[in-house]
């Protein structure tokens, strides 16, 4: 009469405490896994949201481009920043930052403007008024980072 019988496919020699810590860190991994994708969602949902705030056409005032003759409407004071050369719209960069905490994985989702003058539309200057835009973009995106973050994790 056989008690015990191991085969080569049960535990390989582990102890069920071992394979129980070993499925767990798998799944631990495939779930810290699929944060930080759910991370370059938020940040592709962000950008997607910047394109949204930063284009149109504005009612403030019209000005001549430099050195050329077209012309081009500027925002008012509270609007978001008019598109006048591009470069604010162009120059965004993403990231996603990842940090182990205890059980398991922090993500921060994070949409930079590589634009030296963000900060002055943002909160304007002693000679212009503000241009706010970023928490525009971060309104126009939160219901969609919010969906993100709350799908089931597989």
């Amino acid at each position: 009469m056989r008690l015990w019988t191991e085969t080569a496919s049960s535990n390989s020699g582990r102890s069920p405490g071992a394979a129980v810590r070993a499925k767990v860190s798998e799944i631990t991994a495939k779930v810290n896994r699929q944060a930080a994708s759910r991370g370059v969602r938020a940040v592709n949902a962000l950008r997607n949201a910047e394109l949204e705030v930063l284009k149109g056409q504005r009612s403030g005032r019209k000005y001549r481009k430099y050195p050329f003759k077209s012309t081009y409407q500027a925002s008012a004071p509270g609007e978001p920043p008019a598109r006048r050369t591009g470069n604010l719209r162009l120059h965004w960069n993403g990231n996603v930052k990842t940090q182990a905490k205890s059980g398991g994985v922090e993500v921060i989702a994070e949409l930079e403007s590589g634009a030296s003058y963000a900060g002055y539309l943002e909160n304007g200057t002693s000679n212009m008024a503000p241009r706010p835009f970023l928490d525009r973009i971060t309104e126009k995106a939160l219901t969609e980072i919010e969906k993100i973050y709350s799908e089931p994790y597989t």
